[in-house]
């Protein structure tokens, strides 16, 4: 039996803009990088990271206003990358927009 093949994958998932939104992706922040972990660990996500805006001052500590997040995942289906999105804390809490929320096919242009 053959493995499936894997494809990349780039996910877009802004925040919310309300006025809670960085206080909602801070309180589970610590709960999205455990859930992350393991995900790194096999393989599936190959990057990612908080979006920035460029347009705030730093916040407390140095840090900037972070307003979304950004992946490049390797997997045998977008389904796949959807359900590591959507039961995400991030996506269960209301951090990112669901609407605005974008999962494309990727092609490398240098492998991984």
């Amino acid at each position: 039996m053959t493995t499936p093949s894997k494809s990349f994958f780039f996910v877009y998932a802004p925040d919310m803009t309300d006025p809670g939104a960085l206080e909602r992706r801070l309180a589970v922040r610590s709960k999205h990088f455990e859930d992350a972990g393991p995900r790194f660990d096999k393989g599936l996500i190959r990057i990612a990271g908080a979006q920035l805006d460029e347009n705030t001052p730093e916040l407390e500590g140095g840090q900037k206003n972070m307003v979304g997040s950004i992946f490049i995942c390797e997997a045998t289906s977008i389904e796949e990358i959807r359900e590591i999105i959507t039961t995400d804390i991030y996506y269960t809490s209301g951090v990112w927009d669901k609407e605005k929320l974008v999962i494309r096919p990727f092609l490398s242009a240098r492998p991984f």
